[in-house]
C-alpha cells in the first residue's frame, strides 16, 4: 500500500483518487476549497460525477500541507493553467525524490512549457511523470475499461506508475517519450475545439474523420520537430485521446466548439460549458510553438482565428479547404 495525495478534486482527480483507494492505496484528495471539501466529506458525492459515491476510507482535505507531507507520491490533477503555481506550492513539503505524476493536459502559454517542464522546474528533486490518454473521468469512475501511458524519463519511473494505477479496468502502457504524449495530450484540445465547431455548424461525419486524420499530422509534425517519438502519435496519447475528444460529448472540448459554431463567442462557450476549456488555453501555446519551429498547423491557426480574432467559422472552414493543394503525405 502506498500513501497516494490526488491534488485537484474535480471529476478527474476524483476518477484517479478512487481508482488508486480501490488500488489498496491510502489516499487523500485535496480542494482548493474548504467549502467544496466540506461538502464532498458530507455528501461523499461529487456534483462532476453523478451516481458515484465517494467511499468513507477517501480523505478529503483542503489543507495542502496535510495532503501532500509525508506521502509517497503525488498526482497533479488541477486545470493546467494552475499547474505551476500548486507544484510552487507543494515544493516546501515535498521531499526529495518524491513522485509526481502530472495527469493535467496542457502547455503554459507564457514558457511554452509542457505541464511536467513546470514541474521539473519547480520541484527540482522530484522524480517527474506523467499519465494520459482516452480516459474521461466521468467512465473511469465508472469502472468502464479504459487504457492510457505513463510516461517518464526513465523507465523504472513509468514503471512505478503503471504498477500504481494498472487494474482490470484499467489499463497502462509505459513510454519514456513524455515530450510526445504530453504534446498528443494539449494539442488535441485545440482539435478538438474545430471538431466541435464542425458539428456546430451542422457538418458530418468527413468533416470529423477529416479534422482527426489531419490534425494528427499536424500535432506529428510539431512533435518530430521538437524532438518527440512519431510513433507516439499513433498511440493512446495521440490518436487515441484525439479521437475520444472529438467524438465524445463529455469532452468540454467538443461542447465548447458545438456552442461556438453554433454562434456563441468564446467566452459565452466556456460560461456554458461550466468547466475549464483546456483548448483555449492551448491554442496561442501551440500557434507560438508551430511558429517557434517552422511547422504548418493551418487547423490550430484557424481555430485561434476564430477564438481570438472574431472570425466566422465557416469561413474558417472554407479557408481550410481552399489551402494550395498538395500531396497527403
Amino acid at each position: 500500500m502506498r500513501r497516494i495525495a490526488v491534488i485537484g478534486a474535480g471529476a478527474w482527480g476524483s476518477a484517479l483518487a478512487l481508482l488508486l483507494l480501490e488500488n489498496g492505496h491510502a489516499v487523500t484528495l485535496w480542494s482548493s476549497s474548504e467549502r467544496k471539501a466540506r461538502a464532498l466529506r458530507e455528501s461523499r458525492r461529487n456534483e462532476s460525477l453523478p451516481g458515484v459515491v465517494l467511499p468513507e476510507e477517501l480523505l478529503v482535505t483542503s489543507d495542502l500541507q496535510e495532503a501532500v507531507q509525508s506521502c509517497d507520491g503525488i498526482v497533479l490533477a488541477v486545470a493546467s493553467v494552475y499547474t505551476r503555481e500548486i507544484a510552487r506550492r507543494i515544493a516546501p513539503h515535498s521531499a526529495a525524490g518524491q513522485l509526481i505524476i502530472c495527469a493535467s493536459k496542457g502547455i503554459e502559454e507564457q514558457s511554452l512549457k509542457t505541464q511536467t517542464a513546470q514541474v521539473e522546474e519547480e520541484l527540482p528533486l522530484a522524480r517527474v511523470s506523467c499519465l494520459s490518454g482516452p480516459s474521461h473521468a466521468e467512465e473511469v469512475a465508472k469502472k468502464l475499461p479504459t487504457t492510457c501511458v505513463a510516461g517518464a524519463h526513465n523507465t523504472k519511473i513509468a514503471e512505478e506508475v503503471r504498477e500504481l494505477f494498472m487494474s482490470p479496468r484499467f489499463r497502462v502502457y509505459t513510454s519514456t517519450d513524455m515530450l510526445g504524449i504530453e504534446l498528443g495530450g494539449s494539442i488535441k484540445n485545440v482539435i478538438a475545439l474545430a471538431a466541435g465547431i464542425a458539428d456546430g455548424l451542422g457538418y458530418g461525419d468527413n468533416t470529423k474523420a477529416a479534422l482527426i486524420t489531419r490534425g494528427i499530422a499536424e500535432l506529428t509534425r510539431l512533435g518530430i520537430a521538437m524532438g518527440a517519438a512519431a510513433e507516439t502519435f499513433a498511440g493512446l496519447s495521440g490518436i487515441g485521446d484525439l479521437i475520444v475528444t472529438c467524438a465524445s460529448m463529455h469532452s468540454r472540448n467538443r461542447r465548447a466548439g458545438i456552442l461556438i459554431g453554433q454562434g456563441k463567442s468564446m467566452e459565452e462557450a466556456m460560461q456554458e460549458v461550466h468547466q475549464v476549456v483546456e483548448g483555449v488555453y492551448s491554442a496561442r501555446a501551440a500557434l507560438a510553438l508551430s511558429r517557434r519551429f517552422h511547422i504548418c498547423m493551418p487547423i490550430v491557426e484557424e481555430v485561434n482565428h476564430i477564438l481570438f480574432d472574431g472570425k466566422e467559422a465557416e469561413r474558417a472552414v472554407g479557408d481550410l479547404m481552399m489551402r494550395d493543394p498538395r500531396d497527403e503525405i
